[in-house]
C-alpha cells in the first residue's frame, strides 16, 4: 500500500521512487529436472492447474504456470540461454504475481549442469592458467569454444553456439538427420570435455584462493539448483512465496533397474552412478529445509521388485495426492496474499494505479532523455510568462518518432523549475493504459486528481457517469484552480491522436480552447493523425502555441547512443559506432536510434563489420527486427505470435497468448514437424518457445493493463503498422481473429479436445490444448471483463456475425452482464462494430432500444437494477415478435429471466414502451443544475439546499426530472484530507427551453433557456460543445455568426452579449433596456459591415460589433408598442409595420426614417407578426385578423386572410413559399412578385394550438408543431398533403429547426430538446398509439378497446382497436365529454357530459342507445365522474349537487341505465372528485377536500371516514366488496375495511414528483392493488400488510387500469396500453429493496387491534392469515434515482 507521502506525491506530479505493486496474476514458475518429474508435470497440467485457475478466476485473478520443461527437445537450448531465460522468469514472477511465484519438484536427480555461458575477462584467464602448463591443446580448446568479447564493459568470454562449429546441431530435417545425430553426439562430448576443464580449473583456482568458492560452484551447479537458489530467495516483507514438493523413492540406487536408472538418477556418461552429482543434491535438500520447511511436501513412493508400474494404483494414488496437496497449498496462500490486499486496498486505489504507471512510463522515458534543450526552455518560458492572464493551450507536434513522447515526460519534470516546486503537474501519456485510452475515463482520472490535490470537491458519480457533464465539471475545476490563486496547473495530455475516437475525442470539444490564470495545458500530436492539428491550428490560431519537435542532430544521436550502450554496460567499437551514426543521418529520429542501439548491443567485437546490418529508417529497422526474429524462431511462430498481438483489441496477456497458439494448428504443425509432442492426450505450445521469444522481442513489447489485467502490446504505433503489413493480408487477419474468437468464446476449453494432423510425422492427434475455461462470470460475482472487451471485437472481424447475434448481441445475460460491468457505453460499441460492417437490421432496432434505454440505466450509476433492463427491453422490442429471429429469442430470454426471478416483478405481455427504429433520435439534455448538499439540510421548498463553495462544486447532470437523489462521493485518501463518508443529497432543479438557432451551414445547434443558460451542441455528432452561463433572465434570442466561432444572444436580463463558441466564454456584454421583449423582439447581425441590430418592441438599436459600442436608435416614425421590425440587409433599409398600418422604411446605416406609407384597408388591423423577403425586397405581415399581406418598400401591397389571428409566419430559403400559423391550423402560401395565393385549399390541421414551422432547405417538405404534442409532416409538391405524423416529445412543441433530415423539436415546457430522423425506416413502424392528452379514458378489460375524448374537440368520443393501432369509430357526443366508462358486461360505454347529461353507446354496433338527461334540468351541472360495481350492476354518477346509482341491464335490446335506485345529495361547498358503488348500491365518496364518507345500502345517514388531507382522486372497491382503496393528492394511500368502516393500511409514500394516484384496481384475487400515479409509475401493494411490492416506472402518466386474471391491464397518455403479469413469490426475501436505485421514502401503518396501530415499513413476508401484521422495519437504503 502506498504511504501518504508517496500519494501526495503522486497527485502533485512529483517524481518518486515507488513499491512494486502486484498485478491480478498469479504467475508461478514450476522447476524440476527434465526427465525424472514428466509423468508429475503431466498430472499437474491434467488434473490440478485447471482447479487452481477456476479457483483464481473465481477471485478475479488470471493463473498462469511457466514450466520450462515440457514439450521441448535439448536441441532448442543451442544458444546456451535456457538457464539465463529461466531465472528471467522466475524473477517475473516475483515481480508480477499476487500470490505464489515458485513451485519445485525434487527428485533423486540434481540435473543438468550447464556451463556457464559469460565469464569475466579475468576470471577466464585465471582458468587458463591451470592448463598452461598442458601441450597447449586445452587452452586451445577453451578459446576455441570462449571468444572474448571487448565490446562488454568490463570484457567477458562468451560461450558460443553450438552451431558456431556444428551448423547441424539444431537441423532436425528429415534429410540432414543422419548429420544432425552425429552432431549432437560431437556437442555431447565437446560438452563434458569443457565441462571438465572447467571445473578441474575452478577447484584448483578456489583452492590457490584465486576465486571465491562461491564462483566455484557456479561451474558444478545444476539448472534445478539455480533456479531453486532463485526461486527461494526473500521477497518484500521477509515473505517466501514458494512450495517444494520432494518426491523419496526409498533405496532408489538399488531398486531401479538398469534401464530406468539414467531416467531417475544422475549417471555419468559410462552408466553408473554420479556420486558428485548426488552430492550436491544432499546439499540442496539440506538447504531447501533449512529455507521453506513451512511449506516443504515429502512423498515417498516405494517401487516394488525394483520396476516403476505407472499403471499401478499406488503410483495413481500418488499423482492423485501431489496434485491435491498442490492445489491446497496454492488455494491457502492465494487466499492469504487476496486477504493481504484486500486490507490495503481503498476506494481511490484505481487513481493511485493510474497514477503511478504514467509516473513510472514518465521516468522511463525521461532517463535517456537527450537533446532538445532549447525547446524545452522554449515551452517553459512561454508558459511562465502567460502564468499571470488568460492564455492558450501550447501544442507540440512532430512524425512518429521524434521523440515526442520523451520530450513531454521531460516537461513534466522542468516545469517546476520555472513555475515553482509547489506547480501541480498532471501527465496522461494518452493511450498507454485502459483509463488513458477514451477521453471519458482520462477526464474522469484528471478531475479526481486535480480535486484531491488542490482539495477541491470531486465530482459526484452521476457528473462522472456523464460525459458531456464531466467535460463542463472539467472546465469549470479549472476555473476554480485559478481563483483559488495559489499553485500552478500543469496538465500535459502526450499522443491525443491515441485516443480512441468514442465521444469525439479527436474533436477536442473536450479541450478548453483557453486557460485561466495559473492554468496551463500542453497537448502532443502527430501533424496529420485523425486530423488533429489542423482542428486545433482552427481553434487556436497563435503560431506562438506551436512547438515542432524535429529531428535528433548526429551530435546528438551519438550522446544518446553512448548513454543508452552504458546502461547495459556495453560500448561499441568505432566502425560500429560510425556505421550507427551513419545509418542516423538518414533519419534521425529517437526511436529510429533506439531500434539501432537494440541491435548494436547484440553486437561482439568479434563479429566481422561485413556482418552488421542498420537499416536508414524506422520502419525499415522494424522491418530488420522481425525478419532476425524469424530467422531464430521461425517465420511461422513469429508471424502469428505477433499477428495476435496486433489483432487484439487491448493487448493480450502472456498466458493469453500461449493458449491462444496453443490453439493455432499451423503453429502447432510448425513446431512439432520433427518431433512429438511428450503427450498424445494434451498438445500445446512448449512455453520456452514463447519465453526466448519474448527475451528477443525485448522492450518492443510492453506491458500495459487492460480490464484490471497486465497486457502486452507493442512499444509504437509503426511495430503495429510494420506487423499488418508483413504478416495480416486480409485472409490472415481472418485467420487471427478466428483463433482469437475461438479462445475468447471458450470453444475448445474446460476438456474439449481439438484435432490436429502433423504432416511431417504422419500423426493426427485428438488432444486438449488445456486452454483457459471462458465462462461470462466466474462464480457469482466475478465478470470475465477480457470475455466482454476481447470476444465481440474478434467475432466481428473474423466476420462470424451469426455467432456474434447468438452468443452476444442476442444474449440478454451478456447484454446485462456488461452493462453492469462497464457500462452501456462500452455496450453500445460492441453494437456499433456490427452494424458499421453488416446491415443487420434486427442488430439495429436492439442497438436502438438500448439507445432508449440508456437515460434510465444512466440513472442508477453503478447499481444497474436488472429487472428493470429485462423489462424495457421486453416492453420495447416486443413490437417486433414474429419478424427477426434474434429479437424474438431475446425477448423469449426476458420472459425466461422474469419467471425465475426470485423478488415481485412485472412481466411485459405486449410492447408498450416507445419502440426502437421509429424517429427519435436522441433527446438533447442539460438544461438542469444539480447541487451537492449536505444531507438533512432544509430548504426554502422543503427540500435541501446549501451554498456551494466553488464552481466546481455544482454540477449539470441529465435527468429525466426534478427529483433529489442520494449519491456517494468517492471518500480521499489519506488522514489529513476530508473524507465524505455520508451520503450527499443532490437536488435537481429544470429550467426550460426558450430559444434555439442554428448556424448557417446546420451544423452547430445552440439553445438558451428560461433561466439565461445556453447550450452549445455539434449537429453532426450530437456532441455538446459548451454551456454558457452569464445570463440571469430568459435567453430570448440568438443569432450564431462568424463561421460558428462567434454568437450573439439577447435576455430578459436587459443584456446582449457576445460569445467565443471556440473557447465558450463571453467576449462583452451590453446593457440594454428589453422589457419590450414581451410584446416583439429581434436581433439581427451584418457581418458584412459589423452591426447588431436589436429590437426590444419599439425599442430599435444598432451597436457595433467589433467593440460594442452604439450606432444608432430609431426615433420618430410610428413606433410604439405594436410595432414589428424587419432588417432588410442587403438594400440597407429597416422596415417597421405599426398599428393603423404604418409602415416605415428606414436607412440601415445611420438609423434616419426615409419614407412612411399609409397602407389603406388595413388601418384596422394589428399586426401580429413580420418576415422580410430580401430577394423581393418586401416583408410579409401577418395581423390579428388573420389578414397576411406582401408589402413592397413603396407601400403596395397584396393580401391573403385565414379565418382567426395569425401567430407566427415562416418563409422558404428561396422564398417561394410561406406558411402561416393560426390556431390549430396552419396555411401554405404561394409567393411571386405580385401574388399571395393559398397552395391548399383546406388549412393543414392539428388538435391543437399550432405553434411553430419551418420549412426543408430543397423546398420539398413542411414540418409543424403544436400544442397536441404532435410533430406533422407535410409534402409541399406535388401537392400539399401530411406524409407523417411523430408523438413523443411528450409536451406542447413551441420550437422547431431542421438540417436535412435532421429536426430538433423544443418546448418551453421542457428542459429537454429531442432530435428526429425524418428519414427513418419506416418498414419498423409498429402498432400505432391512440392519441389522447386528457386524463379522460375509458378502458376494455382486455385493454384491447381504449375510448377517449377527441384531441382538439372534446364533443367527439374516439373508440380504438389498441391492437391494431386503428380507430374504429368517432361518436358524437353532442356536448363537452367530462367522463368516461366502459361496461364490458354490458356491451356499453357510458359517457358523462357537460351537459349534465349520460350517454349511452352499444359496443357492437356503436349505436347511440341513450341519452339520460340530468334529474333535474339545470340544476345539476356537469357530470363530475362515473364508477362502476365490480360485476357491473351498477353505475354510479355525481354531479356538482347529487350523486345517483343506477341499475344496469343487458345492451341490447333493452335500454343499459335502467331506474334510480339510489340519489345522494352532496353536501354544500363540497364537491365530489371520486365515487364507488358496491353492488347493494352503497357509496363511497370522496371530495376535493379530502372528506370520505360511506352511504350504506338502508342506511339513513352516512358514516364520516378518516378524511385525507388533500382532494381525493382515486377510490376503488375489491372484487368481493370487502376492501376499500382511496388515493389522494398528498402521500397517503389507504386500504379500508368496509365491514369495520376503517382503513386497515395506511401507506406513506413520498417522492420527489409524486402528486397523489390518478387509479387503482384490486387483482382479481383481492391479493394486491394496482395503482397508477402521477410521477408516471405503477405500484403494486400488498393487501393483506399494505407493504410496497413493486415499484415501475412507465415514462407516462396512467390514465386508466384494470386487472386481469394474472396481472394488470392499463392505458397511459402517450398512447400505448401495458399489458403485464405480475409475480410474486409466497415469501419474499428479507433483503429485496424495492426502491432500489429510488429516491423516495415508502412506510406502512397497520391496525394490529381494536383502536391501535402500528407502524412498519412493509413487510418482507407474506403473512398466513389476514391477522398476521408486519413488525416495524428500518427502511431500505435509498439510493441514486434510476427511473424517476
Amino acid at each position: 500500500m502506498l504511504s501518504a507521502d508517496h500519494r501526495q506525491a503522486l497527485l502533485q506530479g512529483k517524481p518518486v521512487n515507488l513499491p512494486v505493486d502486484k498485478s491480478n496474476t498469479v504467475r508461478v514458475f514450476i522447476s524440476s529436472t527434465f526427465t525424472d518429474m514428466c509423468m508429475e508435470r503431466d498430472a499437474l497440467l491434467d488434473k490440478a492447474y485447471p482447479e487452481v485457475q477456476a479457483f483464481c478466476q473465481k477471485l478475479g485473478l488470471v493463473f498462469e504456470v511457466v514450466d520450462m520443461r515440457w514439450g521441448v527437445p535439448n536441441t532448442l537450448t543451442a544458444d546456451h540461454m535456457s538457464t539465463e531465460l529461466c531465472l528471467r522468469e522466475i524473477e517475473s514472477c516475483q515481480r508480477v504475481s499476487l500470490g505464489p511465484t515458485f513451485i519445485a519438484l525434487v527428485g533423486s536427480r540434481y540435473g543438468y549442469r550447464p556451463i556457464p555461458r559469460v565469464i569475466e575477462e579475468k576470471e577466464f584467464e585465471v582458468l587458463l592458467l591451470k592448463h598452461s602448463s598442458d601441450s597447449g591443446s586445452c587452452k586451445l580448446f577453451l578459446k576455441d569454444w570462449f571468444w572474448k568479447d571487448e565490446n562488454a564493459v568490463p570484457p567477458v568470454y562468451v560461450l558460443q553456439p553450438v552451431t558456431t562449429h556444428l551448423p547441424h546441431y539444431s537441423d532436425t530435417s528429415p534429410g540432414n538427420r543422419e548429420r544432425h545425430e552425429k552432431e549432437v553426439l560431437a556437442w555431447s562430448q565437446v560438452e563434458e570435455r569443457l565441462a571438465v576443464l572447467l571445473r578441474t580449473a575452478a577447484s584448483w583456482a578456489a583452492d590457490e584462493g584465486l576465486i571465491r568458492k562461491e564462483a566455484k560452484h557456479k561451474y558444478f551447479k545444476s539448472v534445478t539448483e539455480w533456479e531453486i537458489d532463485y526461486g527461494l530467495r526473500e521477497t518484500r516483507q521477509g515473505d517466501v512465496h514458494c512450495s517444494v514438493f520432494i518426491r523419496d523413492i526409498p533405496n532408489i540406487q538399488d531398486q531401479c533397474d538398469g534401464q530406468q536408472l539414467h531416467r531417475f538418477i544422475d549417471v555419468t556418461s559410462d552408466g553408473s552412478i554420479d556420486r558428485e552429482a548426488q552430492e550436491l543434491l544432499t546439499g540442496l535438500k539440506a538447504e531447501i529445509v533449512g529455507k521453506c520447511s513451512k511449506t516443504l511436501r515429502v512423498h515417498q513412493v516405494r517401487w516394488p521388485s525394483g520396476v516403476l508400474d505407472t499403471r499401478s494404483e499406488a503410483h495413481d494414488n500418488y499423482l492423485q495426492d501431489l496434485c491435491q496437496t498442490f492445489v491446497r497449498d496454492m488455494k491457502q496462500q492465494i487466499v492469504r496474499r487476496v486477504a493481504d490486499r484486500h486490507e490495503a486496498q481503498d476506494e481511490m486505489g484505481w487513481l493511485f494505479e493510474e497514477l503511478s504507471h504514467h509516473a513510472a512510463l514518465c521516468q522511463k522515458k525521461r532517463s535517456i532523455f537527450c537533446g532538445r534543450a532549447q525547446l524545452l526552455t522554449n515551452i517553459c518560458r512561454s508558459m511562465e510568462l502567460k502564468n499571470k492572464g488568460t492564455h492558450r493551450p501550447l501544442v507540440v507536434y512532430g512524425p512518429s518518432g521524434t521523440g515526442k513522447t520523451a520530450v513531454m515526460s521531460k516537461l513534466a519534470e522542468e516545469v517546476r523549475k520555472h513555475l515553482g516546486d509547489g506547480t501541480v503537474v498532471v501527465t496522461r501519456l494518452l493511450g498507454t493504459s485502459p483509463l488513458s485510452s477514451e477521453i471519458h475515463t482520462v477526464l474522469k482520472s484528471v478531475c479526481f486528481q486535480v480535486c484531491l490535490a488542490f482539495r477541491l470537491k470531486p465530482p459526484l458519480m452521476h457528473v462522472v457517469n456523464s460525459y458531456s457533464e464531466l467535460v463542463q465539471f472539467f472546465h469549470r475545476l479549472l476555473s476554480a484552480v485559478s481563483k483559488k490563486n495559489k499553485e500552478p496547473l500543469v496538465l500535459i495530455f502526450d499522443s491525443l491522436d491515441q485516443l480512441s475516437s468514442t465521444d469525439g475525442a479527436h474533436r477536442l470539444h473536450w479541450l478548453p480552447k483557453e486557460c485561466p490564470v495559473k492554468v496551463h495545458l500542453v497537448v502532443s500530436t502527430l501533424p496529420e493523425e485523425c486530423n488533429i492539428l489542423n482542428i486545433l491550428q482552427g481553434a487556436i490560431p497563435s503560431p506562438e502555441c506551436y512547438f515542432q519537435v524535429e529531428a535528433l542532430s548526429c551530435e546528438h544521436g551519438q550522446q544518446v547512443i553512448a548513454m543508452l550502450m552504458a546502461t547495459v554496460r556495453r560500448k561499441l567499437t568505432k566502425q560500429q559506432q560510425e556505421l550507427i551514426l551513419d545509418s542516423f543521418k538518414h533519419c534521425g529520429q529517437p526511436l529510429m536510434l533506439k531500434l539501432c542501439f537494440d541491435e548494436a548491443k547484440r553486437w561482439s567485437s568479434y563479429v566481422r563489420d561485413s556482418e552488421l546490418y542498420v537499416a536508414k529508417g524506422t520502419r525499415e529497422a522494424v522491418r530488420f527486427l522481425y525478419v532476425r526474429l524469424e530467422k531464430k524462431h521461425g517465420r511461422t511462430f513469429v508471424s502469428h505470435a505477433l499477428g495476435y498481438i496486433a489483432c487484439s483489441r487491448n493487448g493480450l496477456s502472456e498466458a493469453e497468448l500461449k493458449d491462444i497458439l496453443s490453439l493455432d494448428d499451423e503453429v502447432l504443425g510448425d513446431i512439432y514437424q520433427y518431433w512429438s509432442p511428450p503427450n498424445k492426450d494434451i498438445i500445446r505450445l512448449p512455453p520456452l518457445l514463447w519465453t526466448r521469444l519474448r527475451y528477443d522481442i525485448g522492450e518492443y513489447l510492453v506491458e500495459r493493463q487492460a480490464d484490471g489485467f497486465p497486457v502486452l502490446h507493442f512499444y509504437h504505433r509503426q511495430f503495429i503498422e510494420v506487423a499488418h503489413e508483413m504478416y495480416l493480408p486480409a485472409d490472415e487477419k481472418v485467420k487471427r481473429h478466428t483463433v482469437l474468437a475461438d479462445f475468447f468464446k471458450g470453444t475448445w476449453s474446460q476438456g474439449k479436445r481439438k484435432t490436429i494432423t502433423l504432416p511431417q510425422l504422419k500423426e493426427t492427434l485428438h488432444a486438449d490444448r488445456k486452454v483457459t475455461a471462458q465462462p461470462l462470470k466466474f462464480g457469482d460475482d466475478v465478470v470475465n471483463l477480457r470475455k466482454l472487451s476481447e470476444l465481440p471485437y474478434h467475432l466481428v472481424n473474423a466476420g462470424r456475425i451469426d455467432e456474434l447475434k447468438q452468443e452476444v448481441l442476442g444474449n440478454m445475460e451478456w447484454i446485462a452482464c456488461k452493462m453492469q460491468a462497464t457500462g452501456m457505453k462500452s455496450l453500445l460499441e460492441d453494437f456499433y462494430a456490427c452494424t458499421r460492417q453488416v446491415d443487420c437490421p434486427d442488430v439495429q432496432l436492439v442497438q436502438d432500444a438500448l439507445l432508449l434505454i440508456w437515460p434510465t440505466i444512466s440513472f442508477m450509476e453503478n447499481d444497474i437494477d436488472q429487472r428493470v433492463l429485462y423489462m424495457e427491453v421486453l416492453a420495447r422490442l416486443d413490437f417486433f415478435k414474429g419478424s427477426y429471429p434474434m429479437i424474438d429469442e431475446l425477448c423469449q430470454q426476458c420472459r425466461r429471466w422474469c419467471a425465475l426471478c426470485p423478488d415481485p416483478i412485472f412481466t411485459p405481455l405486449c410492447g408498450f414502451f416507445q419502440p426502437p427504429g421509429g424517429p427519435l433520435r436522441t433527446t438533447l439534455t442539460g438544461f438542469r443544475k444539480v447541487f451537492a448538499l449536505p444531507p438533512h439540510t432544509p430548504g426554502p421548498t422543503g427540500r435541501s439546499e446549501a451554498k456551494l463553495s466553488s464552481p466546481a462544486d455544482e454540477t449539470v447532470l441529465d435527468t429525466a426530472d426534478d427529483t433529489p437523489r442520494v449519491v456517494q462521493t468517492p471518500g480521499f485518501i489519506s488522514r489529513k484530507s476530508q473524507c465524505l463518508q455520508s451520503p450527499i443529497v443532490v437536488w435537481r432543479s429544470a429550467t426550460r427551453i426558450s430559444v434555439m438557432e442554428l448556424s448557417i451551414d446546420c451544423t452547430v445547434l445552440m439553445a438558451g433557456s428560461l433561466d439565461g443558460m445556453m447550450i452549445v451542441w455539434n449537429l453532426q455528432d450530437i456532441e455538446m460543445i459548451h454551456t454558457m452561463t452569464g445570463h440571469s433572465g430568459e435567453v430570448r434570442c440568438i443569432k450564431v455568426i462568424h463561421n460558428k466561432t462567434q454568437a450573439v444572444s439577447g435576455s430578459f436580463d436587459h443584456t446582449l452579449r457576445l460569445w467565443n463558441l471556440v473557447t465558450g466564454k463571453e467576449i462583452y456584454s451590453i446593457p440594454e433596456d428589453h422589457s419590450g421583449y414581451e410584446h416583439f423582439a429581434l436581433l439581427q447581425v451584418d457581418e458584412a459591415t459589423g452591426v447588431i441590430y436589436s429590437v426590444s418592441g419599439s425599442q430599435i438599436k444598432g451597436w457595433c460589433l467589433e467593440n460594442g459600442e452604439p450606432l444608432f436608435q430609431l426615433s420618430g416614425g410610428n413606433l410604439d408598442s405594436t410595432t414589428h421590425t424587419a432588417v432588410m440587409g442587403s438594400n440597407n433599409l429597416i422596415l417597421t409595420v405599426s398599428t393603423g398600418a404604418t409602415l416605415c422604411v428606414w436607412d440601415q446605416v445611420k438609423g434616419t426614417l426615409q419614407n412612411t406609407h399609409h397602407l389603406p384597408g388595413l388601418s384596422t388591423s394589428i399586426p401580429v407578426c413580420i418576415l422580410p423577403l430580401r430577394s423581393q425586397e418586401k416583408v410579409a405581415v401577418g395581423f390579428s385578423d388573420g389578414v397576411v399581406a406582401m408589402v413592397s418598400l413603396d407601400g403596395i401591397y397584396v393580401t391573403e386572410k385565414v379565418n382567426l389571428s395569425i401567430s407566427f409566419l415562416v418563409m422558404s430559403e428561396c422564398e417561394k413559399w410561406m406558411v402561416a400559423g393560426f390556431g390549430k391550423y396552419a396555411q401554405v402560401f404561394k409567393l411571386d412578385t405580385n401574388t399571395i395565393l393559398k397552395a391548399s385549399a383546406m388549412d393543414l390541421e392539428h388538435g391543437d394550438r399550432v405553434h411553430t414551422a419551418v420549412i426543408s432547405r430543397d423546398e420539398s417538405s413542411l414540418i409543424t408543431g403544436s400544442v397536441d404534442e404532435t410533430i406533422r409532416v407535410w409534402s409541399l409538391s406535388p401537392d400539399v398533403k401530411l406524409m407523417d405524423s411523430i408523438e413523443g416529445m411528450g409536451v406542447p412543441i413551441t420550437s422547431l429547426l431542421l438540417s436535412e433530415n435532421t429536426l430538433i423539436s423544443a418546448s418551453r415546457s421542457a428542459y429537454y430538446l429531442k432530435i428526429w430522423n425524418l428519414g427513418y425506416d419506416r418498414q419498423h413502424n409498429t402498432v400505432t398509439p391512440f392519441h389522447n392528452r386528457s386524463m379522460i379514458t375509458g378502458l376494455a378489460q382486455d385493454g384491447n378497446l381504449v375510448c377517449f375524448p377527441k384531441t382538439g374537440d372534446s364533443k367527439k368520443v374516439v373508440v380504438w382497436n389498441s391492437e391494431e393501432g386503428v380507430a374504429l369509430r368517432t361518436l358524437g357526443a353532442g356536448s363537452e365529454l367530462r367522463c368516461l366508462a366502459v361496461a364490458e358486461r354490458r356491451k356499453a360505454v357510458v359517457c358523462g357530459l357537460q351537459s349534465g347529461s349520460l350517454l349511452v353507446f352499444c359496443a357492437r354496433g356503436w349505436q347511440e342507445l341513450e341519452r339520460r338527461p340530468p334529474a333535474e334540468p339545470g340544476g345539476g351541472g356537469a357530470v363530475q365522474c362515473l364508477a362502476l360495481s365490480s360485476r357491473e350492476e351498477r353505475l354510479a354518477a355525481a354531479d356538482c349537487s347529487s350523486v345517483r346509482v343506477y341499475a344496469l341491464g343487458a345492451a341490447e335490446p333493452h335500454p343499459v341505465l335502467g331506474q334510480v335506485l339510489v340519489t345522494v345529495t352532496v353536501p354544500p361547498r363540497s364537491v365530489v372528485s371520486a365515487v364507488a358503488v358496491l353492488a347493494d348500491s352503497s357509496l363511497l365518496l370522496g371530495t376535493d377536500a379530502g372528506r370520505l364518507q360511506l352511504y350504506s345500502a338502508g342506511s339513513p345517514s352516512p358514516t364520516a371516514l378518516e378524511p385525507h388531507d388533500s382532494r381525493v382522486t382515486c377510490l376503488q372497491t375489491s372484487h368481493c366488496e370487502r376492501y376499500a382503496f382511496s388515493g389522494c393528492l398528498g402521500p397517503v394511500q389507504r386500504v379500508w375495511d368496509l365491514s369495520t368502516r376503517r382503513w386497515q393500511h395506511q401507506m406513506f409514500y413520498k417522492g420527489a414528483f409524486f402528486e397523489g394516484v390518478v387509479c387503482a384496481a384490486f387483482s382479481q384475487d383481492d391479493r394486491y392493488i394496482y395503482t397508477g400515479s402521477q410521477d408516471r409509475s405503477i405500484k403494486v401493494w400488498d393487501v393483506q400488510n399494505g407493504s410496497l411490492l413493486a415499484l415501475q416506472y412507465v415514462y407516462a402518466g396512467v390514465t386508466r387500469i384494470h386487472s386481469t386474471a394474472d396481472g394488470m391491464v392499463a392505458s397511459t397518455r402517450l398512447g400505448y396500453v401495458i399489458r403485464q403479469r405480475f409475480m410474486c413469490p409466497p415469501v419474499v426475501d428479507p433483503s429485496y429493496d424495492v426502491l432500489r436505485g429510488i429516491k423516495a421514502t415508502c412506510s406502512v401503518r397497520s391496525r394490529v387491534g381494536k383502536g391501535s396501530t402500528a407502524k412498519g415499513h412493509g413487510s418482507r413476508k407474506t403473512p398466513k392469515s389476514p391477522e398476521t401484521r408486519s413488525p416495524p422495519q428500518k427502511p431500505a437504503p435509498s439510493r441514486a434515482c434510476s427511473v424517476l
